[in-house]
């Protein structure tokens, strides 16, 4: 393949992407906003599913690296009822089929298994057109610009490449998460430790949830999920801390305080996350030279799949470019016939369909009868 390719966005799609193409011997370039792989923090864990996520790493060829980034013992499971109730602890199977790692590491990893100078950071992209027979151009906030006869936006919910394709933009879907960190959580917040345990736990309810994860050095990541509209979030002052988390604490008041401490006792401040999402099944007419993977093409509400879904993305059309070297429109077509039904399908969670927060199947005991029944199937 003679076309060099260019890359908007060095998350974990737009990165698998350019490692399955060094690894086909296929050039490519990827430009990043961020001015450096430290920029920002990248996130906590992900579990990287055995049927995408993993998929895409055995293309990449990076499954050793990516073992000695798992967790072990963090797929563990608990559900807890708002008072407290433990109805279910599931114990790490040690089966792989979602084990956790850092967002970070696994980045790194990607990063490190590309060839010096692949990825330009500090390139912010301000706008992109069109030039004719597949040829684009992308200009950066700095004044430079790339002339390129293959771009593939990998910029994530609100790309700039997009525009070329869709007019569709995200919308809010009512829902949103409040970050929160508790750090040596086994001596400062015993109780909380110890609702969470060693891997995950979720106290679904409808219209509220709360979902933490046990990180590496003995923290404590959590995200309390709230069925409000945006100006409910816009009527709190997230500048004043202590008001923000009284103030969402409020909305779990008779919960038990194993949990709430999760909310109250954060060694950070709340941080608002707001979930917005592209139209279910979207899609675009064929537009030679150009296509878009993960959020950039198929943002939904977090659901454990984004991540996954976009280096399988990745993966999946690295290979056919590949597989077509002299036929870049063909690779395309494949790509996204492919992609676009499998991004519409339902997220899944242990094998059974999840409900949406505001779903009166939204609890402990909702979660775990999903559970059971596909176990017996």
């Amino acid at each position: 393949m003679h076309t060099p390719v260019t890359i908007i966005g060095a998350g974990l799609g737009g990165l698998t992407l350019a490692r399955v193409l060094h690894v086909h011997g296929i050039p490519a370039t990827v430009y990043e906003a961020e001015s450096s792989p430290t920029a920002r923090t990248q996130g906590g864990l992900l579990d990287i599913h055995d049927y995408n996520g993993q998929l895409a790493l055995k293309a990449a060829g990076l499954m050793d690296e990516f073992h000695a980034i798992v967790l072990e013992g963090h797929q563990a499971m608990r559900v807890l009822d708002p008072d407290g109730t433990v109805l279910l602890d599931k114990a790490d199977d040690g089966t792989g089929g979602r084990p956790e790692a850092h967002r970070g590491a696994l980045r790194q990893i990607l990063l490190d298994s590309l060839p010096a100078g692949t990825v330009r950071w500090g390139h912010k992209v301000s706008s992109t057109r069109a030039l004719g027979e597949g040829r684009h151009e992308v200009t950066f906030a700095d004044g430079g610009a790339a002339v390129t006869s293959l771009l593939v936006g990998a910029d994530g919910a609100w790309s700039r490449v997009r525009p070329l394709l869709s007019t569709a933009t995200p919308e809010y879907v009512g829902t949103s998460f409040v970050e929160t960190y508790l750090f040596h959580a086994d001596t400062r917040h015993p109780a909380a430790a110890k609702a969470v345990g060693g891997g995950m736990m979720i106290a679904p309810s409808p219209g509220r949830e709360i979902f933490a994860h046990r990180e590496s050095g003995d923290t404590l990541h959590a995200y309390v999920a709230l069925s409000r509209p945006q100006d409910w979030f816009a009527a709190i002052d997230f500048t004043d801390a202590a008001a923000a988390t009284a103030r969402i604490a409020a909305e779990f008041d008779g919960w038990a305080p194993e949990l709430t401490a999760l909310i109250t006792d954060g060694d950070t401040a709340p941080v608002l996350r707001p979930h917005y999402a592209l139209p279910t099944g979207h899609r675009w007419d064929r537009v030679p030279g150009v296509t878009l993977l993960g959020d950039a093409a198929h943002l939904a509400p977090p659901n454990g799949e984004g991540a996954n879904l976009a280096m399988y993305d990745g993966a999946e059309l690295g290979k056919a470019l590949a597989a077509h070297p002299e036929d870049v429109e063909t690779a395309l077509t494949e790509y996204e016939q492919a992609m676009f039904p499998r991004s519409a399908e339902p997220a899944t969670f242990e094998g059974g369909e999840v409900p949406g927060i505001d779903s009166e199947h939204n609890t402990a005991q909702g979660l775990i009868d999903m559970i059971t029944e596909k176990g017996h199937q």
